[in-house]
C-alpha cells in the first residue's frame, strides 16, 4: 500500500512540474510580447508618409514648369510661324521687284532702240527734203502733228479731277513730257488745274524760267499734284488769258482733260473765250488754245459718257475759234 501511495505522489509532482513550465513559458511569451510596442510600427508609417508627400509636391511643381515651358514653346512656334510667313511675303515682294525691273530695263532698251531709229528717220527726212526743197527753203508755219510750236510761251491747264489722276495720270505725264520737248526752248512755262490753281504758288502771275532743271522739278511735281477740280476747263482758261496775255508774247495754252460736266453751257463758254482773247489786226487771237482729250470716261457705263461728249465739242470748237487743235487720244493707258 505504501508502495501506490508514493506512486502517485511522483506522478503529481511531475504534473506540476509540467504546468509550471508552461505557465513560465506563457511569462515570457508576455515579456517579449511587450518589448515590442506598436509604437514602432505607428511611427515607421509616419516616417513612410512623409517622402511620399514631398515627393507628389515635386511632381506638382514639374507639372507646373512644364505648363510653363509648353506654353514658351508654342509662342516660340508661333513667332517662327510668323517670321518664315513674312520671310515668303519679301520673297513674294523681291520676286514681283525683279520681274518688273527685268521688265523696265526691257523696256528702257526698246525705248533707246526706237528713239535712236527715230532720231536717224529724221535725220534721213531732213536730208531728204533740204535735198528736195533745197537749202533756202523757208517753212511758212512750224506745225508738229498738226499742232502750231511757234509760241514763246506756254500755259498747261490740267483737269486734276479724281477720274484723270486715277486713271490717266501716267499718259498725262508722258503727253506733257512730249509736248515739252517740241519746244526745246521756251522764254516761260507756267502750270495751272481746271480751277485756276498754279502748280507753284512762288510763281503766281509770273513765268517759269525755262531750264532742264525747272523741266525736271514740272514732272517731278505732277506726278502726286492734285488739287480739287470740278472738271470744267473754263476757270483755267480765263485765268490763264487774264493773267498772261501780252501783245508782244506768243502764247500757246494746252487744255488737258477728259469731261466737262453738265450745268455749264458750252455756248457761254466759247463766248467768254471770244470776249477775252479777242482777234489783233491781221485776225489772229491773241492766244493760241490747243486741247488734248483723255477718253477716261468711254471706259465707264454709257450713262455717263454725255460729259466726254461735251467736253470734245466744247475743245474742238474752242481750239478751231483760236488757232489751235484738238487731239482726242484712243487710249489713256
Amino acid at each position: 500500500m505504501r508502495k501506490r501511495r508514493g506512486d502517485s505522489e511522483s506522478s503529481s509532482i511531475a504534473f506540476l512540474d509540467v504546468i509550471s513550465c508552461g505557465f513560465g513559458a506563457m511569462i515570457l511569451l508576455l515579456l517579449i510580447t511587450e518589448s515590442s510596442p506598436p509604437i514602432t510600427l505607428e511611427a515607421s508609417a509616419v516616417q513612410l508618409q512623409m517622402p511620399i508627400t514631398d515627393l507628389q509636391q515635386q511632381l506638382f511643381e514639374i507639372r507646373g514648369e512644364t505648363r510653363i515651358v509648353n506654353a514658351d514653346l508654342n509662342a516660340k512656334r508661333e513667332q517662327l510661324s510668323a517670321f518664315q510667313q513674312r520671310i515668303a511675303n519679301l520673297r513674294s515682294q523681291l520676286f514681283s521687284v525683279q520681274g518688273r525691273f527685268n521688265s523696265s530695263n526691257s523696256i528702257a532698251d526698246e525705248r533707246i532702240i526706237e528713239a535712236q531709229n527715230l532720231a536717224s528717220s529724221k535725220q534721213s527726212l531732213t536730208d531728204e527734203m533740204e535735198r528736195l526743197l533745197g537749202q533756202d527753203f523757208t517753212r511758212k508755219n512750224n506745225l508738229v502733228g498738226g499742232i502750231p510750236v511757234d509760241s514763246e510761251y506756254i500755259i498747261f491747264v490740267i483737269d486734276t479731277s479724281g477720274s484723270m489722276f486715277q486713271n490717266a495720270w501716267p499718259r498725262l505725264i508722258d503727253v506733257i513730257v512730249d509736248t515739252l520737248n517740241v519746244y526745246p526752248n521756251v522764254k516761260g512755262i507756267q502750270i495751272m488745274n481746271d480751277m485756276g490753281d498754279y502748280m507753284f504758288d512762288s510763281f503766281r502771275g509770273q513765268w517759269i524760267p525755262d531750264t532742264p532743271a525747272r523741266r525736271s522739278t514740272i514732272i517731278n511735281t505732277l506726278r502726286n499734284w492734285s488739287p480739287f477740280s470740278n472738271s470744267s476747263p473754263v476757270e483755267g482758261v480765263t485765268a490763264a488769258i487774264n493773267t498772261y496775255y501780252a501783245p508782244d508774247k506768243k502764247i500757246s495754252i494746252y487744255v488737258m482733260g477728259d469731261d466737262f460736266q453738265p450745268g455749264g453751257s458750252i455756248t457761254q463758254v466759247l463766248r467768254t473765250v471770244d470776249r477775252l482773247n479777242a482777234k489783233d489786226a491781221n485776225g489772229n487771237p491773241m492766244v493760241r488754245i490747243h486741247a488734248i482729250g483723255f477718253p477716261v470716261i468711254f471706259a465707264l457705263e454709257p450713262r455717263y459718257r454725255q460729259s466726254a461728249y461735251r467736253f470734245a465739242n466744247l475743245m474742238r470748237e474752242l481750239t478751231q475759234r483760236n488757232g489751235g487743235t484738238f487731239v482726242g487720244l484712243n487710249s489713256f493707258e
